[in-house]
């Protein structure tokens, strides 16, 4: 497990004041799981965006645009819950390769990307090692405006991260001929 936290240079700000131009860099979280099955399985399951709402805590649904799927490039919309609140959000496929890995951008408020989500899949025993990655790429104010609520954003994150691993290998338990 990694999570870093955001370093605050020269910031004589305290964590709940207004930042001018926050620095998320250090905003990053990994959380590794294994799973029963085969790393192309494991992929083909997260790749299928529309799959994500029976595992995550916070996705409400996903689906690709124009009859798309999971190659670089390719656009999905989704629909997220968190704290009572909910939200549509435009995502973009960064990278897919089968079996080894997911990754893809969601836009923010002045679309562009700010936060990348990434699925890693390595072989590992009879099962497959699969990694999720959360990162904050830009600030941006559907985020939060301080360093304290993305300290939170990043704190509910990495507890829906861990959450949604923890379905996602049960479901795949569950269901070994799905």
């Amino acid at each position: 497990m990694s999570t870093t936290l955001p370093e605050k240079p020269g910031s004589p700000e305290s964590p709940g004041s207004p930042a001018k131009s926050l620095d998320v860099s250090g905003y990053s979280i990994t959380r590794p799981a294994w799973v029963a099955t085969a790393s192309k399985r494991a992929y083909d399951l997260l790749s299928t965006v529309s799959n994500i709402a029976l595992w995550s805590p916070n996705a409400i649904r996903a689906q690709y645009e124009d009859g798309s799927g999971p190659w670089a490039g390719a656009w999905f919309t989704g629909r997220n819950r968190r704290e009572g609140t909910e939200w549509d959000s435009r995502s973009q496929v960064q990278k897919a390769e089968r079996g080894a890995e997911f990754t893809y951008t969601v836009l923010g408020s002045v679309p562009v990307p700010i936060v990348r989500w990434r699925w890693t899949f390595t072989p590992y025993g009879q099962g497959t090692r699969s990694a999720h990655t959360w990162q904050l790429l830009e600030a941006d104010p559907v985020l939060g405006t301080t360093y304290a609520e993305l300290d939170a954003l990043r704190d509910q994150t990495a507890a829906s991260m861990e959450d949604t691993l923890v379905a996602l290998a049960g479901w795949i338990a569950d269901n070994p001929a799905a």
